[in-house]
């Protein structure tokens, strides 16, 4: 069930207006916490959700033709942060691999889709130095923010139950001897 709940506020993160919080998205962090938590037949859910919300965005909300060709490297990225979360959360999930997966998912997402933006758009001549310029241009709007809401959004999904074990353990009463 917190997967789902997760699902649904990454599909809301997206789609609510972000009230100055430029390019807070739940979608790393609730993907990550899918694989961990979920088999391979229940990721469809999300995946199958999360592509119908770039249709709709697409469509009704910035009013362009929908090309699924375009989305081919997200959807892409979608499966690959939920084998992430496999891979690394399934079987222990400590401190450390969270953190790995906190930015192995956001760095993983900032590469593809700024490679994308350099490699199809014309905002960036393509040499090598526009695809640096491409990167440099993106780190403060897209991997810092990433960073930061999928490290929330992970750091809750995964410290919560851990805290909520911790605190209802029962607690050992000193003996007055």
């Amino acid at each position: 069930m917190p997967a789902y709940l997760l699902l649904v506020f990454a599909i809301l993160s997206r789609v609510v207006p972000h009230a100055g919080l430029w390019n807070f998205t739940a979608v790393g962090g609730a993907l990550l916490y899918f694989g961990a938590r979920r088999s391979w037949r229940e990721m469809l859910a999300p995946l199958a959700a999360l592509m119908a919300t770039d249709y709709a965005l697409t469509v009704f909300v910035y009013h362009y033709a929908f090309a699924w060709q375009s989305y081919v490297a997200q959807w892409a990225w979608y499966v690959a942060a939920m084998a992430l979360g496999w891979i690394l959360l399934r079987t222990q999930t400590t401190f450390a691999r969270v953190a790995a997966g906190v930015v192995l998912g956001p760095t993983s997402f900032f590469l593809m889709s700024n490679f994308g933006v350099w490699a199809t758009g014309g905002m960036y001549p393509r040499t090598f130095s526009g695809l640096i310029a491409c990167y440099i241009a993106a780190i403060p709007f897209s991997l810092r923010n990433d960073l930061v809401s999928t490290a929330i959004v992970a750091g809750l999904a995964f410290g919560v139950p851990v805290l909520v074990r911790r605190l209802s353990r029962p607690q050992a009463v000193p003996s007055a001897s």
